[in-house]
């Protein structure tokens, strides 16, 4: 599975991943696993957001225990963050067949659309959709690079964007959903585990800050005439980083927009995106406040206009206690063998759906801890490890 699925959507020059949201990579992807799911004769459905499902047993009997993740990648990302999670979904269910395990409870295994956002600026897009956080008017407004709005693009990947909306029915067919996912950091490395439970979500979101100057001439207009949005920016940036060590959290800018985007020419506008992240509200909080003031002292002291808009917000996310507890039961086999319980400063699909259906995670150890990048990489054994665990949990969350 992971030598079929590992060319779709690679860059040959950065040897990352660009499985964008609705084009020809994700449609190559979705392509793999309806096979994958029609090839071990599972039910398999799209449902009216663009999620796919993989069915064993009754999918409108209830009580429904299911795993997966997402198939889309950030740009140039690496070849685990999503795809290990649907691939180890098939592949523990194999391992349950070779078991003979007799199932109790409905089964499926699931790939949601558009869960990094690298398109159209929003993450976890067809599990908000299908929870209700995402209104279809408000999905109407999203907008690639291109201007290409997400109904767009839909239609012209083959899709029904009239139908989207919040899927409240499907979800209660849900008993639980376990996601499996490499671990976004070192924690288990520096554990040596390679294995673990995420406990909770970091609440995190996105800011847009819009500086505005003038454009002139890079050679001509003297420095003391010039209304440089860059000075600005790069001022927040460092005020970001230096916020964020204070605090105790993450702040990132990692995407931006300049225009008119010559050498030769002053800026008019520079648009970066903040990404930030901390372990509880007020911390988070108190950093993107302070990086504010501060770009609006940067902005001010060089004649520049300043607007920031938060674009997407997700509040702290704990994982349900009880389904957390029961998937530590499982996979320790007496008191002397735990396995670790770790937060995450990472996003996921699971926490979007906390509100409306017991969830937990699993985490595969990422030996350098390096996500969202080519060199992401995890050992095959403890993918195979993974494997293991979730085929573990699925028997006794759904052959009870």
């Amino acid at each position: 599975m992971w030598r079929d699925l590992a060319p779709i959507g690679r860059n040959n020059e950065s040897g990352g991943y660009r499985r964008y949201a609705w084009t020809a990579a994700d449609t190559d992807c979705r392509a793999w696993f309806k096979d994958q799911a029609e090839s071990r004769g599972l039910t398999y459905e799209l449902d009216r957001n663009g999620n796919q499902w993989a069915w064993l047993g009754d999918p409108a009997a209830g009580d429904a225990v299911v795993t997966g993740s997402h198939l889309d990648s950030v740009p140039d990302g690496g070849a685990f963050d999503g795809p290990l999670g649907v691939v180890s979904s098939f592949a523990a269910l194999d391992e349950l067949r070779r078991r003979g395990v007799e199932f109790t409870r409905p089964l499926a295994l699931t790939n949601f659309g558009d869960e990094e956002g690298a398109r159209f600026g929003l993450a976890c897009v067809g599990s908000r959709l299908a929870a209700g956080k995402l209104t279809p008017a408000q999905a109407a407004e999203l907008r690639d690079m291109d201007g290409v709005s997400l109904p767009q693009a839909m239609e012209r990947a083959g899709y029904d964007p009239e139908a989207i909306g919040p899927d409240q029915e499907r979800l209660a067919r849900i008993g639980a959903f376990v996601e499996l996912h490499v671990e976004q950091g070192r924690a288990l490395d520096l554990s040596g585990d390679a294995v673990g439970i995420a406990s909770a979500i970091w609440p995190h979101g996105r800011w847009r800050f819009d500086f505005r100057g003038e454009a002139n001439h890079a050679g001509t207009t003297r420095l003391v005439d010039r209304r440089d949005p860059m000075l600005s920016y790069a001022q927040t940036v460092l005020a970001a980083r230096r916020e964020a060590e204070l605090a105790g959290a993450v702040a990132t800018f990692g995407k931006i927009s300049v225009e008119p985007n010559g050498v030769n020419a002053i800026p008019s506008l520079v648009r970066g995106w903040l990404d930030s992240r901390a372990a509880d509200q007020q911390t988070l909080d108190t950093v993107v406040t302070a990086v504010e003031k501060a770009a609006r002292e940067y902005a001010d002291a060089h004649g520049i206009d300043l607007e920031t808009v938060r674009e997407s917000f997700t509040p702290v996310v704990e994982f349900d206690h009880a389904l957390r507890d029961e998937l530590g039961r499982i996979l320790g086999t007496d008191d002397s063998l735990t396995v670790p319980v770790l937060g995450t400063g990472a996003g996921h699909d699971a926490g979007i759906l906390a509100d409306s259906v017991p969830t937990a995670m699993l985490f595969v150890r990422n030996p350098t801890g390096v996500s969202h990048s080519p060199a992401e990489h995890a050992a095959e054994d403890d993918c195979l490890a993974g494997v293991g665990a979730l085929a573990d949990v699925l028997e006794g969350l759904a052959c009870r």
